[in-house]
């Protein structure tokens, strides 16, 4: 997979750093990402003095691809990041054919200039929403939330929400244990949803800087099927159960056997929600029968923990 970041000048440095540590850390996990930093020219000056050098000349982009556009300093849209009709050309391009775009802040602007944000709903930093909004009239701009996903275009608050966004993108495409672990490796906070409650129990539940907690639940989450006895899990961790227990409660507000509940429910829901009966779902799941599922489901779902 390419990730392709469209370098405007008087970039922040943060609205590209943190997608682009995202990325970077899943290509440390062996998953065959390529980074590129294009712009229309080489020499590309940011907001904080440091300057960048990018390529003037795009990657051949293929459908599992993103284009990545991060923000730059402007009080307004249309003061900076005006682009070229063949540089908007492109990421209309790009969308058309079945990829990703993102922005990250006032990188917005440079979707709505492809004619990406028309009919379709997004964000950008609270500083810009009103600009952006009469900027393009035909855009539903979402205020004060996280990131916005609509029709493979994916729009963030900016700044550090470009982590968010870029972790997200992570989850859809590898699933939420690797989102957990680029978040982990990178000690920040996990979201998934921009706008809503978060939904993957892996990432609802990692917000927290225990490590003790994180190996465990590093060995839970691959193994939520098996058989997981609480004092295997404390060897794991190398103390004893009752710390264990007391690590989890307060990092969590859960017990280990309840996480790992809750993933098996979760798992199976997605299952079902895939086709599955209740049956095979809950087999898949690590259940021994249907009837199990379907109490922790009743007892679990929309409970609290």
């Amino acid at each position: 997979m390419r990730v392709v970041f469209l370098l405007v000048p008087q970039v922040h440095l943060l609205d590209l750093a943190g997608p682009a540590q995202v990325f970077s850390t899943v290509r440390d996990l062996g998953l065959g990402y390529e980074l590129h930093y294009v712009a229309e020219r080489e020499d590309v000056p940011t907001a904080q003095g440091i300057p960048l050098r990018a390529s003037a000349n795009w990657p051949p982009l293929g459908v599992d691809d993103l284009v990545l556009v991060p923000g730059w300093r402007g009080h307004r849209f249309g003061t900076h990041g005006l682009l070229t009709g063949s540089t908007r050309a492109r990421l209309a391009e790009h969308h058309r054919r079945g990829g990703t775009v993102a922005s990250v802040c006032a990188g917005a602007d440079a979707l709505g200039q492809a004619g990406l944000l028309d009919g379709r709903r997004c964000t950008t930093h609270h500083d810009l929403q009103d600009h952006l909004a009469e900027r393009y009239p035909a855009a539903r701009v979402v205020r004060d939330v996280l990131y916005v996903v609509d029709d493979r275009v994916v729009t963030s608050a900016g700044i550090a929400s470009g982590i968010d966004l870029a972790l997200h993108l992570v989850a859809t495409r590898h699933g939420p244990s690797v989102a957990a672990q680029v978040a982990r490796e990178m000690v920040v906070y996990a979201r998934r949803n921009g706008d809503a409650p978060q939904h993957s129990v892996m990432l609802r539940h990692r917000d927290h800087v225990s490590d003790v907690v994180h190996r465990v639940q590093d060995v839970i989450d691959g193994h939520f099927t098996e058989r997981l006895p609480l004092r295997a899990l404390a060897v794991a961790a190398g103390v004893s159960e009752r710390t264990l227990t007391r690590a989890f409660g307060e990092a969590t507000g859960l017990t280990p056997l309840r996480y790992q509940q809750l993933l098996r429910v979760e798992r199976a829901e997605h299952l079902i929600g895939q086709g599955a009966t209740v049956e095979a779902a809950a087999h898949a799941a690590g259940f021994e029968d249907a009837r199990m599922l379907r109490r922790l489901r009743a007892r679990l779902v929309g409970s609290p923990p």
